[in-house]
C-alpha cells in the first residue's frame, strides 16, 4: 500500500515499525518455552498500555493502562507441553501502544522501550525493574571524554532526569516517568512530601557485557545525601546562546512574558534561563529546533521577533556544564568549580540554577569544555 501510494503517513509509519518487536519477542518467547522456560509473548497494545493519539511520539496514559495491565498481564498460564497452571516469563513488545480514541498501534518515541518496562514495573507494583545497556551505570561524566569516570551507586530521579536531559544518554528522560508517578501516587495516597523521603520503587542500570557490575540504582524519593557533594558532572554541545536586552525603561512589566511568547510562536525550546529585570539570557538547543545551525534567514525572523521590544545578540558554538550537587552545599561546590575555572582562564558566560536546586549550569565556549569537563571531574572525584 506504501509503494502504491507513495505516500507514507505516521500511522502507517507506526504499524510498520511496529513488525520488528512484535516478531523478536515472538521468536525469543518461542526459544524459552523450546528450552523448557515457560514463557508467553504479549503485544503491548493487547495488554492494554494505552496512549494519545500522537502517532511516532504517543503520551502514555497512565491511569488507564495501569489498570489494563494490572488485568492482563496474568503471571501463570496453561500452555502446551505442560500439565498444569505454571508461572510463567512474559516477554512484551518495548515502545508500543493502542491510540486511546483511534485504537491504532502506536509508539512511544526516544526511550519507549526502557518506558514501557519501567511502567510495567509500575503497574504491577515491582520494587525493581533492571534495564541492560552497554555501561556499567550512571557515570560521573562522560568516559569517552574522562576515561576515569566512575559508576554512581544510587542517584534520585530528580539527579537522573536533570543528567539526562543535559546530555547523558544512558536513559531518556520519558522513561523515568513511571518513578516520578510513583512518588506523585505516593504522595496523594498519604499526604505527606516524598521528594525528601526514599520510596521502594526503583530502575537499576546493569551492563549486559559486564554482568558482576552492581550498577546504577535510581530511585523514586529521596536518598541520603549527607556524604555526597557532587553526584555527576555532564556537557552538552552544540548550544546557541541569546542575551535579550530590553529597550524599555526599568519597572515595565511583562517584558518576560512577551520573550517566551515569541519562543512560543516560534515554537523554540529554551534550555537554560537567567533573568534580571530588563534582561534575559537564555541557551538554545540546535538539536530540538532545526537539527543544524541556523542560517542567516532564520537568525533575521527570530531577532526581528524582538523588534521595538529588546536588542538580541546571538553567541553559537557553546557548551553546558551541568554540575548535579547537593544542594545544600552549593557553596562549595561553586567556589571550587570556579578555582578551576579561573585556573584554566576560562569565562563563564552564564550560570543557572535549576528548580531543583541540584543543577548548577555553567555555560562556556565549546571549544574549552572537554578541558573544563577533565579539570573539574579530577577536582571532585579524584
Amino acid at each position: 500500500g506504501v509503494s502504491l501510494l507513495k505516500d507514507l503517513t505516521p500511522r502507517s509509519l507506526d504499524s510498520l515499525v511496529s513488525f520488528g518487536e512484535r516478531l523478536s519477542t515472538r521468536i525469543f518467547a518461542g526459544y524459552l518455552r523450546s528450552v523448557g522456560v515457560p514463557s508467553v509473548q504479549h503485544d503491548a497494545f493487547e495488554l492494554g498500555i494505552t496512549t494519545t493519539d500522537q502517532f511516532t511520539n504517543g503520551d502514555l496514559l497512565y491511569k488507564e493502562s495501569i489498570d489494563n495491565i494490572r488485568k492482563n498481564l496474568k503471571r501463570t498460564a496453561k500452555l502446551e507441553g505442560w500439565d498444569n497452571l505454571v508461572p510463567i516469563i512474559p516477554i512484551v513488545t518495548g515502545f508500543l501502544g493502542q491510540g486511546s480514541k483511534t485504537g491504532a498501534i502506536t509508539t512511544l518515541g526516544r526511550g519507549g522501550s526502557d518506558l514501557t518496562a519501567t511502567f510495567i514495573g509500575l503497574a504491577l507494583d515491582i520494587d525493581e525493574v533492571v534495564v541492560w545497556k552497554d555501561v556499567d551505570g550512571v557515570m560521573t561524566t562522560d568516559p569517552r571524554v574522562v576515561p576515569s569516570a566512575l559508576p554512581i551507586p544510587m542517584l534520585t530521579v530528580d539527579e537522573a532526569a536533570e543528567l539526562a536531559y543535559f546530555g547523558a544518554t544512558v536513559l531518556h528522560p520519558q522513561s523515568m516517568q513511571p518513578l516520578l508517578e510513583k512518588q506523585r501516587m505516593k504522595e496523594i495516597e498519604t499526604g505527606q512530601d516524598f521528594d525528601k523521603e526514599y520510596i521502594d520503587f526503583k530502575v537499576r542500570v546493569r551492563n549486559s557485557y559486564n554482568t558482576e557490575a552492581p550498577g546504577s540504582i535510581i530511585c523514586a524519593g529521596a536518598r541520603d545525601m549527607s556524604d555526597t557533594l557532587l553526584t555527576s558532572m555532564v556537557l552538552k554541545s552544540g548550544v546557541n546562546m541569546l542575551d535579550i536586552v530590553s529597550t524599555r525603561m526599568l519597572g515595565q512589566y511583562g517584558f518576560l512574558a512577551k520573550v517566551f511568547g515569541v519562543f512560543e510562536d516560534l515554537q523554540i525550546s529554551v534550555d537554560v534561563v537567567a533573568t534580571s529585570e530588563v534582561s534575559v539570557s537564555v541557551t538554545l538547543d540546535i538539536s530540538k529546533i532545526w537539527a543544524r545551525d541556523l542560517d542567516e534567514d532564520e537568525l533575521s525572523k527570530l531577532e526581528n521577533s524582538f523588534d521595538g521590544l529588546a536588542t538580541v545578540k546571538l553567541r553559537t558554538n557553546r557548551t553546558i556544564i551541568s554540575m548535579i550537587h547537593n544542594s545544600d552545599q552549593s557553596s562549595e561546590v561553586l567556589a571550587r568549580t570556579f578555582r578551576v575555572l579561573g585556573n584554566l582562564g576560562v569565562n563563564a558566560e552564564m550560570i543557572s540554577k535549576g528548580a531543583f536546586k541540584n543543577n548548577l549550569a555553567i555555560i562556556v565556549e565549546e571549544s574549552v569544555g572537554d578541558r573544563c569537563l577533565q579539570e573539574l571531574h579530577k577536582e571532585f572525584f579524584s
